[in-house]
């Protein structure tokens, strides 16, 4: 039965997460092709106003993080996440229609509000489906969204923006969502009580093993006392730092290689691709070695160490050596991304489902402002100097900072009992 168990909740949820997750991430990655592809000079954007841009996406992703986690926890993450799925779709639709810069500014935030809650929201729903041995991969499998999305969507933007335009590029990637967002609500089932394609054994043997594991966390009273844990605040920082580098990364990488000499916007799509086909590999190997040992942390730092190296020999290297130097990017895409499912496994395992919610939310939310602060920052350094070179030593240390923060997090049956902020529980 474990057999026959575990393959129908694969083959049935996991699909529907990805393909959900994939589209939800579409609008905030291939905004950076159509700044490289002509959307800067048709709307007369300067470099300083391109970099806020291209990071107010996760502005209005920060604020909403944690209301929509605890609604999703409490309530319902389907119904979130249908709703935003129709939203996100319309405003990336919107994003090619824009006329000016204004206009520009009011969608790019919005997106960031109606996708705030998806990630929260989904890996809620997956602790409700998957074990605790098994819950690295089935959150990988889900964030593999990010790097398969944008990898097919670098090569399709770059054709789309050379034969149609940009603005036919937000146009033709932003209806699925909208399409998508019905086949999710008659698809996908809340919990496994909900699920008739599931036998009432199966129900019962899932929701049995899944309270065994709540059982055995250490309670938390309420948000309070979850968020001035230990565990929560070094977390909080941790992904902040590490989300500082990836969407510095993320947003500028097609800037980045199109900026060398004779690269068309074509080619620049093919190479932006390569990255995420080694953060792919990267993801399935580190999430299914981290269940097997259940040793989160030992899948999270050397990723990011490799990536902080490899960050830095770019800095090293300057213009001096494209190939030698797009290696290194394609390294750091790789390490990047491999500690993704490990890292979110680790948070529903040391807090119950009472705060889980919340908490996932608040981490993600640090998340949302590092992803701000190093898109905004890269694209302003950039700007400023003429080149990456200072972009590179940011996100390099960003990222190191969060390797040291990684090694100093407890076993989670031992973080929870340590608050680093004093104050009532109550």
């Amino acid at each position: 039965m474990k057999k026959q168990l575990a393959e129908a909740r694969w083959y049935r949820i996991i699909p529907i997460a990805f393909i959900t997750y994939s589209l939800a991430y579409l609008d905030r990655a291939n905004f950076g092709f159509a700044a490289a592809g002509g959307m800067n000079e048709d709307l007369h954007i300067t470099k300083g106003v391109s970099s806020l841009l291209g990071s107010l996406f996760f502005l209005g992703y920060f604020f909403f993080q944690i209301p929509g986690a605890h609604y999703a926890s409490t309530k319902s993450a389907k119904k979130l996440i249908f709703i935003s799925l129709i939203l996100w779709g319309t405003l990336a639709a919107a994003t090619g229609m824009v006329s000016n810069v204004t206009m520009l500014i009011v969608i790019r935030f919005m997106l960031g509000v109606v996708e705030s809650a998806v990630m929260p929201s989904m890996l809620i729903l997956l602790s409700q489906w998957f074990t605790k041995q098994e819950r690295s991969r089935a959150n990988t499998f889900l964030i593999l969204g990010n790097p398969v999305t944008v990898l097919w969507m670098s090569v399709l933007s770059g054709y789309l923006i050379n034969s149609m335009g940009w603005r036919w590029m937000f146009i033709i990637q932003g209806v699925p969502g909208i399409l998508w967002a019905f086949v999710w609500w008659f698809m996908i089932d809340e919990k496994p009580k909900d699920a008739n394609w599931l036998t009432p054994e199966e129900r019962t043997a899932i929701e049995e093993r899944l309270l065994q594991e709540q059982q055995e966390i250490k309670p938390v009273k309420n948000y309070g006392q979850a968020f001035r844990s230990k565990a929560v605040i070094l977390l909080c920082l941790h992904y902040f730092l590490w989300s500082l580098g990836v969407y510095g990364f993320v947003m500028w990488l097609p800037t980045i290689i199109k900026n060398s000499p004779q690269m068309d916007i074509v080619t620049t799509g093919w190479l932006s691709a390569v990255p995420y086909i080694a953060a792919i590999l990267g993801m399935l190997g580190a999430s299914y070695f981290a269940d097997k040992t259940l040793n989160r942390k030992l899948f999270i730092w050397p990723f990011l160490l490799i990536a902080s190296i490899a960050l830095f020999g770019n800095y090293l290297l300057g213009d001096s050596n494209f190939w030698l130097s797009y290696s290194l990017l394609v390294i750091t895409g790789g390490t990047l991304y491999a500690p993704y499912g490990p890292f979110f496994a680790l948070i529903t395992e040391f807090l119950p489902k009472n705060v889980a919610g919340g908490a996932i939310g608040l981490v993600n939310s640090m998340g949302a402002l590092g992803s701000f602060i190093g898109a905004y920052l890269v694209g302003y350094l950039s700007s400023l100097t003429g080149n990456f070179n200072a972009s590179y030593i940011l996100m390099s240390v960003a990222v190191l900072f969060s390797v040291l923060l990684t090694l100093i997090i407890a076993k989670p049956q031992e973080i929870i009992e340590a608050p680093l902020v004093s104050g009532s529980n109550s």
